[in-house]
């Protein structure tokens, strides 16, 4: 199923249930009011959750509405954790691979962000799973079945700096069985699309450079101490072999110009530049999150 957080005027927002196509929309009153109260209680609202879902796409949902990705706040406004690591640099996973990003605000997926005394930005791309609550010290198998819901993640930065400044998200979470054979083994198998005013700044599979799969990095990341539900944990910048394919962060980018032609060309980021971040299926145009649009001011 795909899930969806309006803007309601609460800090929270309010839970809405989002068809298959992204075209239409049902609020999820009368079984729960957001999503953090859904995955505190999964087992039960998941699958009345569920049959919403299948109402609505089969057309049968009376109240449904067109869906906005424009009405959508992040997915989880006031996340209990939000934690990313680099599972494309080739490491093996530990907890100390993973960076803490408390205090960055997290972007409704349409936003704008103001550089204010900053002169350059850089930016990360990638994926994010919303999980359950995870065990100290569980198995990696155990941490895979605790990712809830699956999602898109851009996060900004100084350059050359380690944490966050703010994280953007998808408009849409979406359960890993949506996905059938694109979520394998704990990566996520899609195109991720990264446009830098309009232009292609990268197309970057997301499953292909990723040695270990989530299940075993969030296992590393609880060895010592439990992760609350509710929690987002990011994969991020997605990292292809293939340089043709281009980017899912500046750095990256000008790291490989560095070393081939002696000097970085590629500039960072600045106010009226827009980030564009899209997932794309095998074989199609579309994509299954919907698009982040960060623009710079």
């Amino acid at each position: 199923m795909k899930l969806a957080t309006l803007r309601d005027g609460s800090r929270d927002g309010q839970l809405v249930v989002v068809s298959r196509d992204l075209a239409q929309a049902h609020y999820a009153s009368g079984m729960a009011d957001g999503l953090q109260q859904v995955l505190d209680d999964w087992n039960f609202l998941a699958p009345q959750l569920q049959e919403l879902y299948a109402q609505l796409n089969a057309g049968r949902a009376r109240h449904a509405f067109a869906f906005d990705p424009a009405h959508c706040l992040a997915p989880l406004p006031r996340a209990y954790a939000w934690v990313r690591c680099d599972p494309y640099a080739g490491a093996a996973p530990t907890a100390a691979a993973w960076s803490q990003e408390a205090g960055a605000p997290l972007l409704a997926p349409r936003a704008h962000w103001a550089m204010r005394g900053l002169q350059e930005l850089d930016f990360v791309a990638g994926w994010a799973a919303l999980t359950g609550e995870l065990a100290r010290a569980c198995t990696a198998e155990q941490a895979g079945e605790g990712v809830r819901l699956l999602t898109l993640a851009l996060g900004l930065l100084a350059p050359g700096g380690q944490n966050l400044l703010a994280s953007a998200f998808a408009p849409v979470v979406l359960t890993p069985d949506e996905l059938a054979q694109s979520w394998r083994a704990g990566r996520l198998a899609l195109g991720l699309q990264v446009q830098l005013n309009g232009r292609s700044f990268g197309l970057c599979d997301m499953a292909a450079q990723m040695p270990q799969g989530l299940g075993d990095w969030l296992a590393a990341l609880v060895q010592e101490r439990p992760l609350a539900c509710g929690a987002l944990a990011g994969a991020l910048p997605v990292r292809d072999a293939d340089a043709g394919k281009g980017y899912c962060s500046i750095a990256d980018k000008r790291a490989v110009e560095a070393g081939g032609e002696g000097q970085a060309r590629t500039a960072w980021l600045r106010a009226g530049d827009v980030l564009r971040v899209q997932a794309r299926e095998p074989g199609t145009e579309a994509g299954p999150f919907g698009a982040i649009e960060l623009q710079i001011t």
